[in-house]
């Protein structure tokens, strides 16, 4: 399975609201993981909306602090955004794919 360490090892992983909005907007594309326990919704309500406009993969994870923890941070954070790379490509490409085939979230 994926670790997103590969991706915090290599530079690749963008954490936080402002910094993923503004990187989305430059036009970076991956993965986005929202944390499904931000309060309140309205600071980040608006990143799935720009990820299906411009059809980036985003998926939910219960908790802020687990996704801080993955994200190789000590602090919580509500939002990453995991670019791609050839080093863990492999591991990319099947998040990538269960990511996909995920309902879309109502």
């Amino acid at each position: 399975m994926f670790s997103s360490l590969s991706a915090v090892k290599h530079k690749n992983i963008r954490r936080g609201v402002k910094e993923v909005q503004k990187f989305i907007n430059k036009g970076e594309r991956g993965i986005v993981v929202l944390a499904g326990d931000t309060l309140p919704i309205e600071v980040y309500c608006h990143i799935p909306i720009m990820c299906e406009d411009l059809g980036i993969p985003y998926a939910y994870t219960p908790s802020k602090n687990d996704l801080g923890a993955a994200a190789g941070s000590k602090r919580p954070t509500c939002v990453i955004l995991i670019k791609s790379n050839s080093d863990y490509q492999e591991a990319y490409d099947y998040c990538l794919e269960e990511i996909q085939a995920l309902p879309l979230p109502y």
